[in-house]
Order: structure tokens, then sequence, then C-alpha cells
């Protein structure tokens, strides 16, 4: 009786530990710079998916009525308390959003976070660079490494 309760507290000290080691390496490497992302849906499910996958590891199958059965999604995010990595995320850009605002207004993060366009992008698909007709025209690698010639190439278009 004593060696089942045993195994039993193994098990979920050995779950528990996996849980923190999930915690304090994998999801920090995972979301690394995460701050600065610009979460769409695709991103957010592709996060979410990984992360089922992992703690689905952790955790292991559930057995019930003799059966053995993956857990659902709502079993897992009620295991880690609704704590997912999108959450995670989330507390991450606020923590850095008050880092920022507590910064002096000469500090450069502090001054591009503050900076208003002059104006409005225009609407539709990008006009031709100049750079990117120069650089598909018929202009060679010897004519680029020449500066007069290139000037003169550059002129004529």
């Amino acid at each position: 009786m004593f060696n089942h309760i045993y195994i039993e507290v193994i098990k979920v000290t050995y779950k528990q530990s996996k849980l923190k080691l999930y915690r304090t390496v994998i999801r920090p490497i995972v979301t690394y710079a995460s701050e600065t992302w610009v979460l769409k849906e695709a991103m957010i499910q592709k996060l979410l998916a990984f992360e089922r996958k992992i703690l689905r590891r952790i955790f292991g199958p559930t057995k019930e009525n003799q059966i053995w059965r993956v857990k659902t999604n709502e079993e897992l995010d009620k295991l880690i308390k609704h704590k997912n990595i999108i959450n995670y995320i989330r507390a991450q850009r606020l923590s850095w959003f008050g880092h920022v605002q507590r910064m002096p207004d000469t500090r450069t993060v502090k001054e591009v976070f503050n900076w208003k366009p002059l104006t409005k992008r225009s609407q539709g698909r990008p006009k031709v660079n100049e750079l990117l007709v120069f650089s598909t025209s018929n202009c060679s690698d010897k004519l680029a490494k020449d500066r007069k010639g290139c000037a003169r190439h550059a002129r004529k278009v």
C-alpha cells in the first residue's frame, strides 16, 4: 500500500520538476525578444500548439475506464492554471512597456517609441523604387565598381 503511494508522489514531483524546467529554460528561449513581436493569429496558434505538445509529453496520457487517451486542451489549461505562453508574452510586453516609460526622454529607445511619422503611407502597392530599377538594369559588376561610370549609367536611366 505504501509503495503505491510512494510511486504516485514520485510521479507528481517528477512532473512538477519537468514543468519547472519547461518554464525556466524552454519557454524563455522560445519567447526571446517577444516584447517586440507582432502577434498575429497564426503565430499565436503555432505557439499554443508548441506549448500543448510539450505539456502533453510532461503530463502524459490519462487512463479512463481502462482506456488510455490524450489529455484535451482544456485539461492542459487547467493543469497549468491558464498561464499559457501567450499570457507570458503579454506579461513580458507589459513589463517592457513599463521599463520604456520609466526611461529618461533622452534615451534612443524612448525617442523611437514616442516617434510619430510626419506623413501617412500611401495606400496600395508601393511605387517602383529607383534603386530597384538601377539594380535590375543592365549594370554589370565591373560598371558598379567604377563610380563615374555607374553615375553616368544612373543618369541615363
